[in-house]
């Protein structure tokens, strides 16, 4: 049996075992990949590889960064920062036909800003935006669909955690990813608002106009929120000037979140200790993660099967960009049906490899990665967001309804990736700026 069977046979156990059982994905990944090496060399040196894999990873200062901006988002969370941001965004543009909605999406954006996290941002804006557009008679399919939708801004817009971890994987500038993914976390929140009014122009009474307000009351709801333009301003601009690095940033975040909402007395003790443990707790599920996907990956690498296929479709006599899209198919199918960022370290050493043989720049790359694989969070039937959005509205809204909502918003991602394609200036402007 060669050995790219070999990695081909691991893979297809991989998958099956996470659709079929109850284990989490970073345990399945260390074990079938610890079992692959084994067969393919040996016992002790699978123990010799994945312990020396485990201790480049694990000692790696640049891991730090994962926590520590974990940290700076739930520090926020608790401090109300989300009710703050919708109020502004509300104030704007709520006398609008689908201007709840709209302010919903523009709030996920900015929350999304200094959390990272779409389940984090889903819950929160359930809890704050839900209660106003039933008050206003929203349609429950607008509702739960931009609410899902807009969460799904977290995993985009910077500081994001899969970036993170994809940088770390890959060995690519974070900062880099960071600022490379601002204008595309843009583009998709503005094509988001915009599938919103369309929805309210096909469906006039799925959005009425929630009451009108002054000038001065739009100003005055910006100061809620401008701490934490000022924070988000803050770790960006020290990545951009190169005073920090992305594990200081995201310290700085961090220190800097705590010191406002201590000033302005908007965390209790009791938040404090709460986001303390929720960071521990993502921060242990990321890291298991990481550490299976090192394993799997080591075994994929013995295998010679990333290679072989990189090889393989960089030969064939069609387009790159044919090559891309099927690549794009498979991560659109993968996040629809188990845990995206699992799938995301899964499938990156098989397709990092060939994305680089086909000249495709890493940063670039990974930014449309993200975006594609975040789709995963509220389609069917693992669409993450859709069951938090369901089960906080309190048996309310079935997830049916969640789930009719959000086809609405899918072709903007596409839209989105299409755009990065035709146009990758829209990634690399920003990210050629930083060092």
């Amino acid at each position: 049996m060669s050995p790219e069977l070999i990695g081909i046979i691991g893979i297809v156990v991989l998958l099956a075992s996470m659709m079929l059982l109850e284990i989490p994905v970073g345990f399945v990944m260390a074990l079938i990949g610890f079992l692959g090496v084994s067969y393919v060399l040996t016992p002790q040196a699978a123990l010799g590889l994945i312990g020396n894999d485990f201790w480049n990873t694990f000692s790696s200062y640049g891991l730090t960064i994962i926590p520590l901006f974990i940290l700076m988002g739930e520090i926020c969370f608790y401090s109300d920062v989300n009710s703050k941001l919708y109020n502004a965004a509300y104030k704007w543009l709520g006398q609008i036909r689908g201007g709840i909605a709209m302010a919903t999406v523009m709030a996920c954006a900015g929350f999304a800003a200094i959390s990272g996290s779409n389940t984090a941002t889903a819950a929160t804006m359930t809890s704050v935006a839900f209660p106003e557009m039933q008050k206003y008679k929203y349609n429950p399919i607008l509702t739960t669909g931009s609410i899902a939708a807009g969460s799904t801004l977290g995993v985009v817009i910077p500081p994001s955690i899969v970036l993170v971890v994809y940088g770390i994987y890959t060995g690519q500038s974070i900062a880099k990813l960071f600022f490379g993914s601002v204008i595309p976390g843009v583009i998709l929140a503005v094509l988001m608002t915009f599938t919103v009014y369309l929805m309210c122009v096909k469906h006039e009474d799925w959005g009425p106009s929630g009451p009108k307000t002054t000038f001065w009351e739009k100003i005055a709801s910006l100061k809620g929120s401008i701490e934490m333009l000022v924070l988000f301003g803050l770790v960006m601009g020290g990545l951009y000037v190169g005073f920090f690095t992305p594990s200081e940033a995201g310290a700085v975040g961090a220190f800097f979140a705590l010191l406002i909402s201590v000033l302005r007395r908007s965390i209790t003790w009791k938040g404090f200790v709460n986001a303390i443990n929720d960071t521990l707790r993502i921060s242990c599920f990321i890291v298991v993660i990481v550490a299976g996907a090192v394993v799997f990956g080591r075994f994929l690498a013995v295998t010679r099967l990333p290679y072989t296929i990189a090889k393989w479709a960089a030969a064939l006599p069609v387009p790159n960009f044919v090559i891309l899209w099927l690549m794009i198919g498979v991560f659109i199918i993968g996040g629809a049906i188990m845990d995206a960022l699992g799938f995301l370290l899964i499938t990156i050493p098989i397709f990092y490899p060939l994305a680089m043989e086909l000249h495709y720049d890493p940063i670039w790359f990974g930014v449309m990665i993200t975006i594609v694989t975040t789709m995963g969070a509220i389609t069917p039937p693992v669409g993450v967001n859709a069951y938090v959005v369901a089960g906080m509205s309190k048996d309310v809204i079935p997830l049916s309804t969640v789930f009719k909502g959000v086809m609405y918003f899918l072709p903007t991602y596409i839209i989105c990736v299409f755009l990065l394609e035709v146009f990758p200036q829209l990634v690399m402007v920003l990210a050629s700026l930083v060092k």
